[in-house]
């Protein structure tokens, strides 16, 4: 059955736990197994938790002024809260209105105000520089891992991380480290501004507000682990849709249609219940805070409700109602931090998929610069040994073979002889662990990435065909080429005979991977783009896989057509391919057993 289909019950995997711990279930033991031990989960929580710790202190500087300006705004409440008691005072008691305090007041919001719409700019900038920081380390890191090392991944995982990923660390940078640091800062300027009015309310302020972390950490250990599993249900969300878009026309082959359709919805289910679990245990914070801003309220209301009738001295009056307007501004820091909150544990869910990426290499110390001609090229393996997996043994055992400047290797054997792991070494993909892999004597490794892209050109089994034109794929090879010269590639290649048929020739648009297209057809576009490249180095990897007889041998002759003057690397297990032409290496397990002089 397609891999579309079959990947259905390798996703109905149990992920209320971390990835790297998700096991099997056993139905026989009615119990899950986990084949790789917990302690590498943990040790990935420890790794993303290591890692927000320092991202944090990073975002410290770029979040000042986002904290000064909330310093400013707190500043300003106290300045109001103090000129309203004195405008009150001035009314309950029939005193002549202060004028002074009530233009201080007007003043104040309006400067409040602006204190307010700078914070939010100041916190966007501060998210958007970090988002961009973070994008681009780990676009990176995926590029620099190459398809090799990102084996195993699914794309639609791989997207999740870049885009949603790091947008779930916004609110990290824009709202919960400038936050942290106010939830002490405001709070304490509050309080000296209550200590001089009233100590003892004071200290009834001091106290409550010693409740509210205290709620919020209980809160927030729940908080955290539902943050996490809604991160692994949209992860399977979105990469069991695009594997059903992908596997369409097989799932409407086979008539399961309303099946997936099913999953899908049972899918988004999950995911909406996963949400709403993150939302309720986000309440229980905003709870705990309401519950300490109402209890501090009505502990001070009730202190000078009391001393109003016990001593009836209007004095007490104005530092009552300075005291009663400044609660809700002490709490007003706690309340910020409660909701930022949320952003923290969403990070947290964002950091274990992140720290999960590829590492960049260490940079490597200055070599001498290797000058390889673009014309000629030679290719030499010396003992390259290669292994992917440990246990499953060397992909290349001592590898070694020669491929003269002009000259055609065929690499034969059969599946996962190491054909496929030649080509990714001459693509630059992966390192062998030991030996050299050289172009005209420089090391592979010591060439230039994008130096090396233009001495080769690559066609593999399934051409990566995007959605657009004909033009616009042929194009990819160069797009600085001329449309004469996407002619003649197109020619070269006999897609003309192909194009004249199509209304709109080669401006005639296609569909992702080629949809709209024959197997045939789409590999002629990647030979196109090989005949627009002109690298002089050309690797072919089971370039006529899935293809019916005839096809396989238009799609050879033109091959051999694309295969003058350049050095080739074929690697095949089709007997049409093996009449090729050129030296013959038969390959079994990593090692070269045999060769021919003519394939």
């Amino acid at each position: 059955m397609d891999g579309a289909l079959s990947r259905t019950m390798t996703m109905n995997v149990r992920d209320d736990v971390h990835p790297i711990a998700r096991g099997l279930y056993c139905p026989s033991q009615r119990s899950w197994f986990n084949p790789i031990p917990m302690a590498k989960a943990e040790s990935t929580q420890a790794a993303a938790r290591s890692w927000l710790r320092r991202e944090q202190r990073a975002g410290t500087k770029a979040a000042r002024p986002v904290l000064m300006w909330h310093v400013l705004g707190s500043i300003a409440a106290i300045g109001q809260a103090f000129a309203a008691a004195s405008v009150l005072t001035a009314a309950f008691t029939g005193s002549l209105l202060d004028a002074r305090a009530l233009a201080a007041f007007g003043a104040l919001a309006v400067l409040r105000a602006v204190f307010s719409y700078l914070t939010e700019r100041a916190a966007f900038a501060a998210g958007a520089a970090a988002r961009r920081r973070l994008r681009t380390d780990a676009l990176s890191r995926l590029l620099q891992a190459g398809p090799a090392l990102l084996r195993g991944r699914h794309s639609g995982d791989l997207a999740t991380i870049v885009v949603d990923k790091i947008e779930a660390l916004d609110g990290l940078f824009s709202r919960y480290v400038p936050a942290a640091t106010f939830a002490v800062a405001g709070p304490s300027i509050v309080l000296l501004a209550v200590l001089y009015a009233d100590p003892r309310a004071a200290l009834v302020l001091l106290g409550c507000g010693l409740l509210v972390p205290v709620g919020m950490a209980i809160a927030g250990i729940g908080a955290a682990a539902a943050s996490r599993n809604q991160f692994l249900a949209m992860a399977r969300l979105q990469a069991r849709f695009l594997d059903r878009v992908r596997g369409i026309a097989t799932i409407v082959l086979y008539g399961r249609a309303e099946d997936e359709a099913a999953s899908l919805g049972r899918a988004a289910a999950e995911l909406r219940v996963r949400t709403m679990r993150v939302l309720r245990v986000a309440f229980l914070s905003s709870v705990v805070l309401d519950l300490s801003a109402a209890l501090a309220t009505v502990l001070l209301a009730i202190h000078y409700f009391g001393l109003l009738q016990q001593s009836g001295d209007v004095d007490v009056l104005w530092p009552a109602l300075a005291v009663l307007l400044l609660t809700p501004e002490f709490f007003a820091p706690l309340r910020t931090f409660s909701a930022a909150y949320q952003d923290r544990l969403h990070a947290t869910g964002a950091a274990e998929s992140l720290v999960d990426l590829p590492p960049l290499p260490e940079p490597a110390p200055a070599r001498e610069i290797r000058n390889v001609a673009a014309q000629g090229m030679t290719v030499a393996f010396d003992n390259v040994r290669l292994t992917w997996d440990t246990s499953r043994g060397p992909a290349l055992d001592g590898l070694s073979f020669r491929v003269s400047a002009g000259e055609t290797l065929v690499l034969a054997g059969p599946s996962g002889s190491g054909k496929s792991s030649v080509i990714e070494i001459l693509l630059g993909f992966i390192h062998p662990d030991s030996g050299r892999a050289t172009i005209n004597g420089a090391d592979i490794t010591d060439l230039v990435p994008q130096a090396l892209s233009r001495l080769t050109a690559w066609i593999g089994q399934r051409p990566v065909l995007f959605s657009g034109s004909i033009r616009d794929n042929i194009l990819f090879a160069r797009p600085e080429a001329t449309t004469d010269e996407v002619i003649a590639a197109a020619t070269a290649a006999r897609l003309d005979g192909f194009i004249a048929g199509l209304p709109a020739g080669l401006d005639t648009k296609i569909g992702e991977g080629g949809y709209g297209l024959s197997g045939g057809q789409a590999q002629r576009i990647a030979i196109a783009r090989a005949y627009l490249k002109n690298a002089p180095l050309l690797l072919l990897d089971e370039p006529t896989a899935h293809l019916d007889p005839a096809t396989e041998q238009e799609v050879l002759d033109s091959l051999r057509r694309l295969a003058l003057g350049r050095t080739v690397i074929l690697a095949s297990h089709s007997s049409a391919a093996h009449g090729f032409g050129g030296r013959r290496l038969d390959m079994r397990d990593g090692k070269a057993v045999s060769a021919r002089g003519a394939a």
